[in-house]
């Protein structure tokens, strides 16, 4: 019996000491040195970075400028009609071979990829949102193996794509057609760099037994309320079974090239949200499903993710591979993300049924009865029956909404049920005090524009360009008509529009950014007094993506607040709600508030023998966030501000509204 157990007990170690060295072989071989790339076509490689993209390749090899800098995106349109290359070496060992599997994964391909190892065929792309995996064992060879990617212009696919299905006409751009972040073909915020690239990780993995998926054991309850009520139906959100009113806003991708974004530039956005007191972001659908290491941020502070999927503002092909292409997508996309806390909400698309039934499409494109039908029933295909279908499959616990807003600002039912994007403010030229009448249950986008801080406007610009109107100041304002409509805020809050043509551009930026902190304070306020009717308020936009004019509360450059960012901390707060001001600036009695400051350490103190409006506080050359700004002080009352880090010889100036609006009397 016993020399039995000792044979049992040998087969035991045997077994476990095989089992150990099988899974020992496993591998996963990150593939990020030697890249080059090149124009097709020519002749010359060049270094480049993986993960990355073709303009920050182009602009680490100094053979491009900035293209952020004055009007230089223009001059770079050539990059997107061209195919681009990439090449590296894979050195493998003979005990890599010896696995049973060797897989080739892209963990993100921007966008048309064909991938050759040792030059053969491998792989097919054709999202820029999926995971592609490729078998290589039969391909790889031991020492060196020879890997090229090469890229098409996806602006000249989706040309042609869109030209192939004439006289069939998709609105509201070609661009429908690529599975591709949506905002790199241009948006009313950011710059059209239609880029393209290896944007995720490349690893070789080899193993002899194919890992398992992990199991997922939802852990995060959340339930979307939309209950009929005595008014139209409420739409908020219960978390573990208590309602909570959102305060929050509105997520870009934070760079128009996306291999800038470091994990200290994750820290720095979602810091700038936790900070203002928020509770929720919205990740637009026209970007691209975040990084790891955002929702682990969000997950960290505290911050509900309200996730579109990456769709926005255009109708969609109907036919079955893209169908089948957006599948694959969101099933992976939903797995990858799905165990993350932080995410209360999946949302099919951004404004397209809104669109499609109020931005006059059907007239303005002369569409035929038949191409409409046909065009809604693909949309209704994949919003309302296939995408909330692929989600529950792998993930039937969180709540679906097939768009945002299910009615628009045009419509009444947009006040009373479903999510609202009040525009009447800005597009609509409305007053701001015009959204006490406007307000829906849950009011998922709104805003109203701003300069950029005035140390950006300096760096994207030369001397000979800081003047009201230039052209590079307009190369960065891509909204529609966008200076009228802030000069036509200016003239009815701030100053009349006669005297606009006489600032400079400093002043300008100054009372821009003091007319988004009075829009946003009145508008929050006047949201967060609705409740328990109201019951969410995200701001349309937390960050830009380059620098520019723009709805951001933050600046592109550090993630600077601007005075927005200091007054929606204040109407966020949980122990106040804001009171509202029903007194506009240009109303008020200002009188000189002589105001004096002194600085000791990092902590400056101010006073006023006047009481003063908008007191903003500038440190040349720092690129932190001062505890406060954009204040009211009161007469004769001193308030203290500090600032993190050290600064020799700060050249500190302050100004308050009183100031500027004194010079254009």
């Amino acid at each position: 019996m016993k020399n039995l157990n000792s044979f049992y007990y040998l087969i035991i170690i045997c077994v476990t000491s095989f089992s150990f060295l099988v899974n020992a072989q496993n591998s996963s071989n990150i593939i990020k040195k030697g890249w080059q790339f090149r124009q097709q076509g020519t002749a010359n490689w060049n270094s480049a970075t993986v993960p990355g993209e073709v303009h920050s390749d182009l602009l680490n090899n100094k053979m491009i400028p900035d293209p952020y800098y004055r009007d230089n995106e223009k001059k770079l349109e050539w990059i997107e009609k061209e195919n681009w290359e990439y090449k590296t070496s894979i050195a493998v060992t003979p005990a890599t071979l010896k696995n049973k599997y060797i897989e080739l994964v892209f963990d993100g391909l921007d966008t048309y990829a064909t991938v050759y190892l040792n030059g053969k065929l491998i792989l097919k792309a054709d999202n820029m949102f999926r995971q592609w995996r490729a078998d290589v064992k039969s391909v790889l060879r031991s020492g060196d193996n020879q890997l090229k990617v090469v890229f098409l212009s996806a602006q000249n696919v989706v040309d042609s794509l869109a030209k192939k299905d004439l006289p069939f006409v998709i609105p509201d751009n070609p661009r429908t057609y690529a599975r591709k972040a949506q905002y790199h073909f241009g948006w009313d915020w950011g710059p059209k760099l239609t880029t393209c690239g290896i944007w995720k990780e490349v690893r070789l993995e080899a193993y002899n037994v194919k890992p398992k998926e992990k199991e997922y054991v939802p852990s995060r309850k959340v339930e979307l309320v939309q209950q009929p009520d005595s008014i139209g139906k409420s739409f908020y959100f219960k978390i573990d079974g208590k309602p909570v009113y959102m305060k929050g806003a509105n997520y870009i991708p934070s760079d128009a090239l996306l291999s800038r974004m470091t994990k200290k530039e994750y820290e720095k956005v979602v810091l700038s949200a936790k900070d203002a007191n928020m509770n929720m972001l919205r990740v637009w659908g026209g970007g691209i499903y975040e990084d790891d290491y955002f929702y682990e941020l969000c997950d960290k502070y505290g911050i509900n993710v309200w996730q579109d999927f990456m769709f926005a503002g255009a109708m969609v092909p109907g036919d079955d591979a893209f169908f089948d292409n957006v599948r694959e997508e969101v099933k992976y996309q939903v797995k990858r993300l799905r165990h993350h806390k932080s995410i209360v909400l999946w949302c099919g698309n951004n404004e397209i049924d809104e669109a499609f039934n109020n931005w006059g499409w059907q007239k303005s494109m002369k569409m035929s009865k038949q191409d409409s039908t046909r065009l809604w029933k693909d949309y209704v295909r994949l919003f309302q029956d296939s995408i909330p279908k692929w989600v529950k499959e792998v993930d039937p616990t969180r709540p679906y909404t097939s768009s945002s807003p299910l009615f628009g600002w045009g419509r009444e039912k947009s006040y009373t049920e479903g999510d609202s994007h009040y525009w009447g403010t800005w597009w609509g030229l409305a007053d701001i005090e015009d959204n006490k009448n406007r307000t829906g249950r849950f009011v998922s986008e709104y805003g109203m524009q701003a300069m950029p801080n005035y140390s950006t406007i300096e760096k994207i610009t030369a001397p000979e360009d800081r003047h009201l109107f230039s052209d590079v100041l307009k190369a960065h304002q891509k909204a529609g008509n966008g200076f009228d409509k802030l000069n036509s805020y200016l003239h009815r809050y701030f100053i009349d529009s006669t005297k606009v043509a006489k600032m400079n551009v400093k002043d300008y930026t100054y009372l821009t950014q003091c007319l988004q902190y009075y829009s946003l304070k009145n508008i929050i306020g006047i949201h967060r007094s609705k409740a328990p009717y109201n019951m969410g308020t995200l701001v349309w936009q937390l960050n830009d993506c380059w620098p520019a004019t723009s709805w951001s509360v933050t600046d592109y450059y550090n993630r600077q607040p601007k005075g927005a960012w200091y007054a929606m901390r204040e109407a966020y707060r949980d122990d106040i709600i804001p009171e509202i001001d029903l007194t506009r600036p240009i109303n008020l009695p200002l009188e000189n508030p002589n105001i004096t400051w002194n600085l000791k350490g990092n902590e400056i103190t101010l006073k006023a023998l006047k009481a003063a409006k908008y007191v903003y506080i500038e440190i040349e050359g720092y690129t932190g966030k001062l505890t406060d700004n954009y204040i009211d002080l009161e007469a004769g009352k001193e308030i203290k501000i500090s600032f993190e880090g050290k600064i020799s010889k700060p050249a500190i100036s302050v100004i308050s509204l009183y100031d500027v609006l004194n010079k254009y009397k």
